[in-house]
């Protein structure tokens, strides 16, 4: 047999049958990652249920845009069952069942005659794709549409139509959306009231005067973003700089910090990676300074912005993300703009409040000093990075990189920079099981010695005088911030053992201390293994990630059964360890900071040197468990 005979056999037969049209759920179904991104099972944030969520509340988010309603009631059952109403103007009831059922079908389409959008300018939502991804996705759908006293619903199953009831009704205008996902989709899942709190309080901060309802509790900020800047602040120096329009919307102030902390948002959409609406909001703010700095004295960026603390919001048609997730925005042309307005906006307020100007001065002078003296120590400690250097040499390196994730880039490629991760793993023994498992072109292996320094309350300059903090934040490419950061995720793989612990406990703390823009743009990362593996000669093995799942484990193996505790990943064998880090089966915990303005507290009581208070809250919270239980 020659080669292309065989190659045609292995192939199957390709002619007119192969090529399939696929309708519009179908399609949806049979590639949702294309709408939604990762399925997952609702433990992370950008998790597929989460993203069906927030289409839906998108749609009602645009009406309030447009001056129409309020208030927003959201609420989200045990068994995952969501349900969204507003009180906008309703989806018009002859095309309601359109509306939620034939893609690229809605209101945000279509131009007026001075070239704008006719029914919404600027929407949040997919743009026709939306609610129907919702349906197609839903084992359960409802649409229901109040307008001038009629009402329409809408039912479907598994985004087929089973029926309509249409009558009168006294209910105000407004739509409702119930739904809950598909398990043939989703398998199963869980919505985390964490995630939908915070999407919830994001919707806040960016639309100031809107209520919006969660099972009951309600999320409101009168003043915008300044309400989420200063939710982030214990001591700011000064006022918080506020500045908003119909498109435009920025906070910032400094503290005693020499950190850059930043909140992005395009669309409402949270763009933890930034964009070009962030880099010109930072440009923008060291040109503004420069402008009303003296004559004789200009003033370097990195000073200026040291120590800030800032957010800001743009609302622009056709917006273009890095992917589908949104995570950062990439349309260039409007940026000149944003930094103009930005610019001017600043020293027109600075302008106005002196003491302010004078304040943001003084702790420029201090940055500055601090600058030279860190500059002082870089080039004293050549000899240590020669030594990174060679650090990093031993780094297991990947191929694709986040920072290398450009326009010029293949889409297949791009996605493996979006997808890039580097494991921070606890000394050889553990680097070897996930360097000998891991995929070579997106996740690269960084191997600590062991317990690092515990970096509370000190400078930046321990880690210029440690080699091995300063190879991991070479090999991260984090030294000035985080638009040159390597990998996409950074991951804390540590043993599940106390000395495991206590290393991630530093790790969180280094990061927190030295970077805290790494955690708060959710790069950070603490990866799940196995703590338990029950098996026996008949029964292929089951790996446990609790003792409820080691105790199920067990009654299902019965009799023969033989149980491993994993104490270290060196233990697990590399052949068996792949599947723990593959990108669609990793378990992944994000680290975040839910209230950043108690960070500083939490990290001195427990990193802290006052023992005598971490041994009373030790005590004090220390759960003992029933040994017989």
């Amino acid at each position: 047999m020659n080669f292309n005979a065989a190659a045609h056999i292995a192939a199957g037969n390709y002619d007119q049958s192969s090529i399939r049209t696929l309708e519009s759920r179908e399609h949806i179904r049979a590639r949702p990652g294309m709408y939604i991104g990762a399925l997952g099972n609702g433990e992370h944030n950008d998790d597929g249920i989460y993203v069906l969520f927030k289409e839906v509340v998108d749609n009602s988010i645009d009406e309030f845009m447009m001056g129409a309603g309020r208030r927003i009631i959201t609420t989200v059952t045990e068994d995952g069952v969501v349900s969204v109403r507003d009180y906008g103007r309703g989806i018009p009831l002859e095309k309601l069942k359109d509306c939620v059922s034939k893609i690229n079908t809605g209101g945000k389409f279509g131009l007026n005659e001075e070239g704008k959008p006719r029914v919404f300018s600027a929407s949040i939502g997919m743009n026709g794709v939306g609610l129907k991804a919702v349906n197609f996705l839903s084992e359960e759908f409802e649409a229901t549409s109040f307008r001038d006293g009629r009402m329409l619903t809408v039912f479907f199953q598994e985004g087929k139509f089973v029926k309509e009831n249409k009558g009168k009704t006294q209910e105000p205008n407004g739509t409702f959306i119930r739904f809950r996902p598909s398990a043939e989709i989703f398998g199963e899942f869980h919505f985390e009231r964490k995630f939908l709190e915070r999407r919830l309080q994001h919707y806040a901060w960016l639309n100031a005067g809107l209520s919006l309802e969660f099972n009951g509790e309600k999320f409101f900020s009168r003043r915008g973003l300044r309400d989420l800047v200063e939710s982030k602040l214990e001591n700011p120096l000064y006022e918080i700089i506020h500045f908003r329009t119909e498109n435009l919307e920025f906070a910032f102030a400094h503290t005693n910090s020499a950190n850059e902390t930043y909140y992005s948002f395009a669309n409402s959409n949270y763009t933890n990676d930034g964009g070009t609406h962030l880099s010109a909001f930072k440009e923008a703010i060291a040109k503004a300074i420069n402008e009303i700095a003296p004559k004789d004295k200009q003033f370097d960026p990195d000073d200026v912005r040291a120590g800030l603390t800032g957010a800001i919001a743009v609302r622009l048609e056709n917006a273009n993300f890095d992917s589908q997730t949104k995570h950062k925005l990439t349309s260039p042309e409007p940026r000149q703009q944003w930094v103009q307005d930005i610019k001017a906006a600043i020293v027109q307020i600075l302008y106005k409040n002196p003491d302010i100007k004078q304040i943001i001065f003084d702790k420029i002078a201090k940055n500055e000093s601090v600058r030279k003296q860190i500059q002082s120590i870089r080039k004293g400690a050549k000899e240590l990075e020669a030594k990174s250097v060679l650090k990093i040499k031993k780094l297991r390196d990947c191929k694709f990189h986040l920072n290398e994730a450009d326009s010029r880039r293949k889409p297949e490629d791009k996605e493996k920079c979006l997808n890039s991760m580097i494991f921070l793993t606890e000394g050889d023994s553990a680097a070897g099981s996930v360097s000998a498992s891991r995929d070579a072109e997106t996740q690269a292996v960084f191997a600590l010695r062991g317990v690092i320094t515990n970096c509370y309350g000190l400078t930046k300059e321990v880690i210029y005088k440690n080699e091995e903090l300063y190879g991991m934040m070479k090999a991260l490419g984090a030294e000035e911030n985080l638009d040159n950061l390597r990998y996409a995720k950074v991951v804390i793989a540590t043993d599940a053992d106390y000395d495991g612990f206590h290393i991630r406990n530093l790790l969180i703390t280094f990061f927190l201390t030295f970077f805290p823009q790494l955690v708060s743009s959710e790069h950070l990362y603490i990866l799940e293994t196995p703590l338990f593996r029950a098996r026996s000669k008949s029964h292929a093995p089951i790996y446990c990630y609790t003792e409820k799942e080691r105790d199920a484990a067990m009654k299902k193996i019965g009799q023969g059964v033989e149980v491993t505790r994993f104490k270290g990943l060196g233990e697990i064998n590399p052949k068996e360890f792949g599947q723990f880090i593959q990108p669609d089966s990793i378990k992944l915990q994000p680290v975040t900071v839910e209230n950043a303005r108690n960070v500083d507290g939490v990290l001195n009581l427990l990193m802290g040197n006052d023992t005598h208070a971490r041994y009373e809250f030790i005590m004090n919270n220390l759960v003992i468990e029933d040994a017989e239980a």
